[in-house]
C-alpha cells in the first residue's frame, strides 16, 4: 500500500508540535508515516475531533488485538527511535504493544490518558530495523484497544551492532625498522569502515576497512612489540581486540654507536629542579636522543639540543646523573661524566616520603587496596587469579576467597576494584569491579570479616576489551559508590553520556544512579580514556589519575557534569566544554594508576614510570604544587597506593607480574611508605 511521507520539519513547525523524546537532530531526520494511509485491522479512519494531522486518524476497535500496521524504510540497518502521536480521552491506559516484522520489540508500552479527545501527546520507543522495508505494529493489548493514532514518525536507524573479532594476525616483511601486520577480516551489518592497531594499550596505526594488512614504519630495531587489531564502523561501534601476536624487529645493521657526550655539568639547583647541559655525541647516521640517568634508570629523554631543566626531583635527596646518546638504530654510546649533587631543603607542605619498607611479598598483580572501617585489616584483590585477600597492617595476609565470574582479557581486565561499604558494621557488605564475560561488572557480596559469599550483580553494560577497562572503586563523603571506567578501546563512547564507558559513575549501594547525577543516570563525568585513581581529599574534592594514549597522562579534579576531552584532546584543552588536568605528564614518566592523598599531598603511582609521584594540593584551592618523583626505577611498576588509616603511611603495590612487567608470578610486593 502506498503511504504519504511529509518531512516533518514544515509539519511540526507548522503545528507546533515538536516530537517528545528525540533530539532536535533525530527529529529534523525523521519521516512521517499518517495512521490512515497505514494497514488497519479493526479500527476506522475517524475525524471526529480536531489537531490531527493528514486527513484523519484511527479510531481502533474496542477489543484486544486490534492493530495499525506501517511500512517503513530503512537506509541501514540499527535502531530507530518511533514516535507515535495519539490521544486517549479516557481516564485508563490503552497499552499497545509494538512489533517489527511480527516480532515484538517493546511490549505493552503505556499510552495515558490525555485530557480529552482533542489532546494530542506523543510516546518515542526505540526498536530494531533491518536495512530496506520493515513493518511496524501498534497492537491493543487489553480489551479498551488502543488510542486514537493520527501518525509515527520514524527515525533514520542508528548502527549499534559492532563488526565481528578481527582473526589471528601475524607478520610478514619484517625488518629492523619496519613490518606487515596482516589479520584476518572482521564483518560488519553495515560495513567494516578502519582497522585500529594497538601495541598493548596504545594506538600506533590505522587502515582502511577494506585492508587485512598495514605497514608499519618508524619501529625500533631487535625490538619485540605485542599488536592486536580492534575493527571499527562508520557508527563508531568498535570490536573486541583480535588475538595477539608478538613480532620482533630485525637487528640493526647499524652497529656503531654515538660517541659519549662531552662534559655534563649541573647547575641552578633547586629543592625539585635542576639544570642539566652537555656536549653533544657524534654518530655515522644521526642521534636521534639523549637520555639523562642515574645509573640505567632513564630519568628523561631530550630529543633537541643538548641542555634541559631537569623537573620533578625529590627535595632534599643525593642525585649522580649521567647522560648517553641514542641512534635510530638503538645503538647507545658510552656514558657521560658523572655530575653528582644534592637538592635543596624540603617545603613544609604536607610532608615528603622518608622511609620504605617491604610490608608483603609473594603477590601477582594485586590490583585494589581498601581497609575496612576498623582500619586494622584491609582487603587486596589480585587482577588475573580473582582472589581476594585480607591483610593487616604487619602484612599478614589471609585469603577471604575469590569473585565469581570473574574473567581476564589477556590485557588489562579481570578482578579489579573494591571497596567496603562505609556501614559495613552492619550490613557487612563489600564491593568489586570485575571483567565477566559480556562486559565489566559491578558486584556486591557479603563479607563476615572471614569469608566472601552471596555474589550480587549491581550493574552490568559497561563494555570490556582487552585494554582499557578502569576499574578503581571508591567511596564518597556522601555515601555513594564512585567507579571508573574506561573507553574499552572506543574512544568516541568516552563522549558519550548514555554510555557507561570512559566515565566517572555515581551510584547507590542498591546499584541504581545516585540522586544528583548530572544527566540522571549513572554518569558523573566524561571524557576519560582510562582512569584508574580515585580519591577524596580534606574537603571532600575527587581527585582522578588517568593514562594517556601517547602523549599526555592526566591528574584531574573532578565535577559532576565535566567533560575531561578524550578523544577531543589529551592533556591540555583549547576546545569550548572541555575541562583541563591540574597537571600532566609525558606518558614515559607515568602512566598512573592508584592515587592516594596524605596531609593535602596527591600521590600517584605509576607503571611504565616506575615511580611515586608526589602532587601538593596548594591550600584549599584547585592548584597543585610541582610534581616531584620518588624510587625512580627502584621497585619497577607501581599500581596501587593507599593511605594507612590513622597513620601518615602510605601502601604502595608493584605490578611487575604483568605482560609489560615480564616478573615470574609470585614476584610482586607491597611497601610501607612512612611520610615525614
Amino acid at each position: 500500500m502506498h503511504l504519504k511521507r511529509v518531512l516533518p520539519y514544515g509539519l511540526a513547525a507548522a503545528l507546533a508540535l515538536p516530537l517528545a523524546g528525540l533530539s532536535q537532530a533525530t527529529a529534523l531526520a525523521a519521516t512521517d508515516y499518517q495512521a490512515e494511509d497505514a494497514r488497519i485491522s479493526q479500527g476506522t479512519v475517524a475525524t471526529n475531533h480536531t489537531g490531527y494531522t493528514g486527513t484523519g486518524f484511527v479510531d481502533y476497535t474496542n477489543v484486544k488485538g486490534s492493530y495499525v500496521e506501517f511500512t517503513v524504510n530503512a537506509a541501514a540497518a540499527g535502531t530507530a527511535a518511533v514516535t507515535l502521536r495519539y490521544a486517549n480521552g479516557t481516564s485508563a491506559d490503552r497499552p499497545m504493544d509494538i512489533s517489527v516484522g511480527g516480532t515484538v520489540a517493546a511490549p505493552a508500552v503505556s499510552f495515558p490518558a490525555t485530557a480529552d479527545w482533542n489532546t494530542w501527546a506523543t510516546r518515542t520507543v526505540d526498536v530494531p530495523l533491518t536495512a530496506g522495508s520493515n513493518t511496524i505494529r501498534a497492537t491493543a493489548t487489553t480489551a479498551d484497544g488502543g488510542p486514537n493514532l493520527d501518525r509515527i514518525g520514524v527515525g533514520a536507524a542508528t548502527d549499534t551492532q559492532a563488526p565481528t573479532r578481527p582473526g589471528q594476525p601475524g607478520c610478514s616483511d619484517i625488518g629492523e625498522s619496519g613490518l606487515t601486520l596482516g589479520w584476518g577480516a572482521s564483518t560488519d551489518n553495515v560495513g567494516v569502515a578502519a582497522y585500529d592497531i594497538y601495541e598493548h594499550g596504545n594506538k600506533i596505526s590505522e587502515a582502511p576497512g577494506s585492508a587485512t594488512g598495514k605497514a608499519l614504519t618508524g619501529l625500533t630495531p631487535d625490538t619485540t612489540y605485542n599488536l592486536t587489531v580492534i575493527a571499527r564502523d562508520a557508527a563508531g561501534n568498535t570490536s573486541p581486540a583480535s588475538p595477539v601476536v608478538d613480532c620482533t624487529t630485525k637487528p640493526s645493521s647499524d652497529g656503531t654507536p654515538p660517541t659519549a657526550p662531552g662534559t655534563l655539568s649541573a647547575a641552578g639547583i633547586t629543592a625539585n629542579t635542576a639544570d642539566l647541559s652537555w656536549g653533544a655525541s657524534t654518530d655515522d647516521r644521526a642521534v636521534v636522543a639523549y637520555d639523562v640517568r642515574s645509573g640505567t634508570t632513564v630519568y628523561k629523554t631530550v630529543t633537541g639540543g643538548t641542555s634541559t631543566t631537569l623537573t620533578g626531583l625529590a627535595c632534599n635527596s643525593p642525585y649522580s646523573l649521567n647522560v648517553v646518546a641514542r641512534d635510530a638504530a638503538g645503538n647507545v654510546s658510552q656514558p657521560s661524566n658523572t655530575v653528582t649533587f644534592t637538592t635543596k631543603a624540603c617545603a613544609t607542605d604536607g610532608g615528603v616520603p622518608s622511609s620504605v619498607a617491604t610490608l608483603s611479598t609473594g603477590w601477582t598483580i594485586p590490583w585494589g587496596t581498601y581497609w575496612m572501617p576498623d582500619g586494622k585489616t584491609a582487603l587486596v584483590t589480585e587482577r588475573d587469579d580473582f582472589r581476594v585477600w585480607k591483610a593487616t597492617k604487619d602484612g599478614t595476609r589471609t585469603q577471604v576467597g575469590t569473585v565469581p565470574n570473574a574473567v581476564t582479557t589477556n590485557g588489562e581486565g579481570g578482578l579489579l576494584g573494591v571497596a567496603v561499604d562505609p556501614r559495613w558494621d552492619t550490613d557487612h557488605y563489600v564491593y568489586f569491579m570485575h571483567t565477566a564475560s559480556e562486559g565489566n561488572r559491578v558486584v556486591r557480596m557479603t563479607y563476615d570479616g572471614t569469608t566472601l559469599t552471596d555474589y550480587k550483580v549491581l550493574l552490568q553494560g559497561i563494555k570490556k576489551n582487552r585494554y582499557h577497562n578502569g576499574g578503581r572503586l571508591a567511596f564518597g563523603p556522601d555515601g555513594y559508590l564512585y567507579v571508573s571506567t574506561g573507553e574499552a578501546q572506543t574512544p568516541d563512547l568516552a563522549q558519550d553520556k548514555n554510555s557507561l564507558n570512559g566515565k566517572i559513575l555515581r551510584m547507590t549501594t542498591d546499584g541504581k544512579p545516585a540522586p544528583g547525577n548530572p544527566f540522571g543516570n549513572y554518569v558523573y563525568s566524561l571524557g576519560h580514556r582510562n582512569p584508574q585513581g580515585l580519591a577524596f581529599d580534606r574537603n571532600g574534592r575527587l581527585w582522578e589519575a588517568e593514562f594517556g594514549n601517547s602523549s599526555k597522562d592526566e591528574l584531574n579534579l573532578i565535577k559532576p557534569g565535566a567533560n575531561y576531552g578524550w578523544p577531543t584532546c589529551e592533556g591540555n584543552c583549547s576546545v569550548a566544554g572541555m575541562t583541563n588536568p591540574k597537571a600532566t605528564w609525558n606518558v614515559s614518566e607515568a602512566s598512573p594508576s592508584g592515587i592516594a592523598i596524605v596531609r593535602n599531598v596527591v600521590y600517584m603511582a605509576s607503571l611504565r614510570g616506575e615511580r611515586l609521584w608526589r602532587i601538593p594540593i596548594s591550600g584549599d584551592t584547585e592548584k597543585v604544587g610541582t610534581p616531584t618523583a620518588y624510587y625512580v626505577g627502584t621497585y619497577g611498576r607501581l599500581r596501587t597506593v593507599t593511605k594507612v588509616p590513622g597513620a601518615d603511611q602510605l601502601w604502595l603495590s608493584t605490578t611487575n607480574c604483568d605482560n609489560n612487567g615480564g616478573a615470574a608470578d609470585g614476584s610482586d610486593k607491597i611497601f610501607k611508605v612512612t611520610i615525614s
